[in-house]
């Protein structure tokens, strides 16, 4: 089930946004990494959609959607006010948000704002340790991009082969052989057409600086290769109150690694929110 949203935004752009809507109850938006796109949640939905109403988003300048319209500030936050005036768009009021790498960082940013009834963010970016990850992270990902262009004419072929995926996608995936080739050819040519704006964030080395005055946890994937494990402590000092877990065999993406797990993991933060009401923090323009 795709739907593309097209309304005009602040300014007088068009935004046009690809999402999708599954199952009925309490909503919950899953928001996926940079360079990514809504497929990545697909072995999450059907774990959840029995109980929950599940919304995957492609952010701008992502997946189907359309580009990335901005003329200042930093693209993180971009990102995080289209997806909050995309979520209001189509009538859901305070969902519990998920994330994964920069999409954990939007959904903790949401959370910061207001804006949720809990947040799990999974990996997520933004607790950056020093120059030494930010040369990391980008040396990475500008490796990735330019492989990516050499290796456009023979990625189908190769994604198509188990091993072929293990390979490619070893930076992600403790078990790439897990994704259907289709998806991780899919997953290959978003990367692809998404550079511009991967690197435009990357540049930005943004930080998560905030507090969340709702039910947290941050989980770690214990075999990251992207945002490596040890960021987990920056995070577990910024964010006391949140819950703190090892994701335990998964890589940087573990939604395919281990959806079970992953699924285990948001029902649990959703729960916690089911607690007495805390005082709720004014949200943020």
């Amino acid at each position: 089930m795709r739907k593309s949203l097209a309304r005009v935004a602040q300014g007088g752009a068009v935004v046009v946004l690809a999402y999708e809507v599954h199952g009925t109850g309490e909503p919950i938006v899953l928001i996926h990494g940079v360079g990514h796109r809504r497929q990545a949640w697909d072995p999450i939905v059907p774990l959840l959609a029995n109980d929950f109403q599940v919304i995957t988003i492609d952010l701008p300048g992502f997946g189907e959607s359309g580009p990335l319209v901005m003329k200042k500030g930093h693209a993180e936050d971009a990102l995080r006010k289209e997806l909050i005036e995309t979520v209001a768009f189509l009538g859901i009021e305070n969902p519990h948000v998920v994330g994964n790498s920069l999409g954990g960082l939007i959904a903790l940013e949401i959370a910061h704002d207001g804006r949720a009834k809990s947040a799990t963010a999974l990996s997520p970016a933004g607790f950056w340790d020093g120059e030494a990850d930010f040369t990391y992270i980008n040396l990475l990902f500008n490796s990735v991009l330019t492989a990516a262009t050499f290796a456009r004419p023979i990625a189908r072929p190769l994604l198509s082969t188990a091993l072929g995926r293990k390979v490619l996608l070893s930076w992600l995936n403790t078990h790439a052989e897990n994704i259907p080739p289709e998806v991780a050819y899919g997953d290959f040519k978003a990367l692809a057409a998404a550079a511009p704006n991967v690197r435009r964030l990357l540049a930005e080395h943004y930080q998560f600086e905030g507090d969340i005055d709702v039910p947290a946890t941050v989980a770690w994937s214990e075999k990251d290769r992207v945002l490596l494990p040890y960021q987990a402590r920056r995070a577990a000092r910024l964010l006391p109150n949140a819950q703190h877990i090892t994701l335990a065999g998964v890589g940087h993406v573990p939604m395919w690694d281990d959806p079970e797990l992953v699924a285990e993991t948001i029902r649990d933060t959703v729960a916690r929110a089911s607690a007495p009401a805390r005082k709720k923090k004014v949200a943020r323009a």
